[in-house]
Parts: structure tokens; sequence; C-alpha cells
């Protein structure tokens, strides 16, 4: 069932004509892709995880992202890995099943269209979450907030 779940296609930060990163998320989580440069022992990567902030660089180098977080995050739960001449970097949402518009503050936010796209991605994904753990489909009225009046 998580592959079903799973974004569809990655966002795209991209500044100067140059990607910076790639991105999506689920109700629990925001995931980070960056290419990382060829001829760089793997060892000399860092990433720092705070709850509303991120470092990634090379030692020994200024940072290559050094930023405020769009959503607090759980730190205990969030970590980072290399594969492929990929930094993969998985945030545990705090607040989970809450849309992103970025991973980063002020930096990248989708456009409203797609952010609402994201938004009904993530409410179905919920939807369907609460489906399979009670075995019944949700009363849509009550769903997310909805009102009832029985």
């Amino acid at each position: 069932m998580a592959e079903k779940l799973a974004p569809e296609k990655r966002h795209s930060f991209v500044h100067d004509g140059k990607t910076i990163f790639e991105w999506d998320q689920t109700l629990e989580e925001v995931n980070i892709y960056i290419n990382l440069p060829p001829n760089v022992h793997s060892k000399q990567f860092y990433c720092k995880i705070q709850s509303k902030h991120v470092e990634v660089g090379i030692k020994g180098n200024p940072p290559y992202l050094n930023h405020d977080l769009t959503c607090p995050v759980k730190t205990d739960s969030s970590f980072w890995t290399l594969e492929d001449d990929i930094m993969h970097i998985t945030l545990q949402k705090r607040d989970k099943g809450q849309t992103w518009a970025s991973p980063i503050l002020g930096e990248g936010q989708l456009d409203a269209y797609s952010s609402d796209l994201e938004q009904k991605r993530l409410m179905l994904q919920r939807f369907q979450e609460e489906a399979q753990f009670t075995g019944n489909c949700p009363d849509p009225r009550t769903f997310m907030g909805g009102i009832r009046n029985d």
C-alpha cells in the first residue's frame, strides 16, 4: 500500500538556472534529494538537522544549504543518507498531514495550483490510510474537520 501512497513526482528548487535540490512529501515526512558533486569523498559531506533548520555541506567549505525549514521536524526520527551520488534527507514532520509548500522557508515555494494539488494528494493519502486502518471508509462529512448535522 505504501507504494501507492508515495508522491508521483518530485518538485525542483531551481536558482539561477541550476537545480539546488528536489523534494517530495508524504503525510509523515519531507524528502530532500541533492545531487552531489563528483570527486568528493562521501566522508567529507555533512548534514545537520535541527527542529527548524537544516545545514548541508562539504567539511571545510561554506555550507551548500544553511536555511530554516518551513515547518518544525522531529529530529530524533529525521536522518540523511548518501546513495548513488545523491544525498537523501528525510525530515519527519512534527505535525503529521501538514502540507509543506517547500522544505526551505521562503525558497522555492510551490505555486498556488501545485500547492493545491499537493494538499489534495495528501488529503487523499490520509483518507486511504484511515480507511485501511479501520477497515471502513471514513465519513467524508467529518473527515478533516468537516461538520456533521445529524
